[in-house]
């Protein structure tokens, strides 16, 4: 559920696999479950290989945080995957 807050923004990531958006939202899961006074975030992952984070926030510096810690993840959980998969060739 997104409260309503003067702020929203949403952030659409499609990942190669299903199994990689499962490990995005992993590993997201536990930042957006964490209460934050000025905002909060939800993650969505009913469409395969997708994995949509809802963000809201009462003021425009609240909103830059997250927006800027939200995609600093994302970078860093793809770029990890990424790694991963270049080091297990065989690996499906």
């Amino acid at each position: 559920m997104i409260p309503t807050a003067p702020w929203t923004a949403q952030l659409d990531v499609t990942l190669e696999s299903p199994a990689a958006a499962d490990w995005l939202a992993a590993a997201l899961a536990p930042e957006s479950a964490r209460e934050v006074p000025r905002g909060g975030a939800s993650i969505d992952r009913s469409a395969p290989g997708r994995v949509v984070v809802a963000l809201w926030a009462r003021d425009a510096g609240a909103m830059r945080a997250a927006l800027n810690t939200y995609l600093g993840w994302i970078e860093l959980v793809v770029a990890t995957a990424r790694a991963a998969d270049a080091d297990s060739p065989g690996r499906p």
